[in-house]
């Protein structure tokens, strides 16, 4: 099996596993620029997206001016593409990591280009909580966090997890780009030591690691989100 693989697959095998051009530090370096990225752009997403639906004018507590600056800010990071985005905010970035080139520094560029991605989606998840909910516990005295928690996220928790999925899957995506900037990963792999080589091989099995994760993302995120959807009802 060995034998075939390193035949079919010669200049895989030749990358080897770890070492800076091995897969398993490509993988792991996918990974954390996923996971931190994720965390990150996560709670900034939910912040926003929250504070749009409660400053909209058919909020619970509308505000013009937090509503427009928060909508400018996502409509902005959202119309400036990730490639651009990297180049942009390198003195940023260089100011917040201390580094503007490795994989620390592409932790914020994903983070800002993710971030204004799930704070829409985030937006739409809460709105679709029925009105006739959140005018009952206003009801029944509660405040505004406790319309927060136990109303917004608790009753949008199914659709939450459905547009994290759809962040994260789309998260991925960008970390191919984190290359750029010396950040590594499975991307950076298929482009440096495959596309530009003319080594399909290369190229074919990181397409593939980046399918299998894709993959394992969205049959977890579909799980909890039934699961989830199932405890509501």
């Amino acid at each position: 099996m060995v034998s075939w693989f390193s035949k079919i697959f010669p200049n895989v095998v030749n990358l080897g596993w770890l070492g800076d051009t091995g897969w398993g530090t490509s993988i792991g370096q996918t990974l954390y620029m996923t996971f931190w990225s994720a965390i990150f752009g996560g709670l900034l997403g939910i912040i926003f997206g929250i504070v749009l639906v409660l400053t909209n004018s058919n909020g619970i507590r509308p505000n013009h001016f937090w509503f427009n600056f928060c909508d400018k800010v996502v409509s902005i990071f959202r119309a400036v593409p990730f490639i651009i985005l990297l180049a942009f905010i390198e003195p940023v970035t260089e100011k917040i990591v201390g580094t503007k080139i490795g994989i620390r520094a592409a932790l914020v560029p994903l983070t800002l280009g993710v971030f204004p991605f799930y704070a829409r989606q985030v937006q739409v998840a809460l709105e679709s909580v029925s009105h006739g909910k959140i005018e009952a516990a206003q009801s029944l005295g509660a405040t505004i966090w406790d319309i927060i928690f136990t109303v917004y996220l608790k009753e949008a928790r199914s659709e939450l997890i459905r547009v994290s999925t759809v962040t994260i899957i789309s998260l991925i995506g960008l970390t191919a780009m984190a290359g750029a900037i010396g950040a590594g990963g499975i991307g950076n792999t298929a482009i440096s030591y495959g596309y530009t080589r003319y080594d399909n091989d290369v190229t074919f099995i990181a397409t593939v690691l980046i399918v299998i994760m894709i993959f394992i993302v969205q049959v977890v995120g579909d799980f909890f989100a039934m699961k989830l959807n199932h405890q509501n009802r």
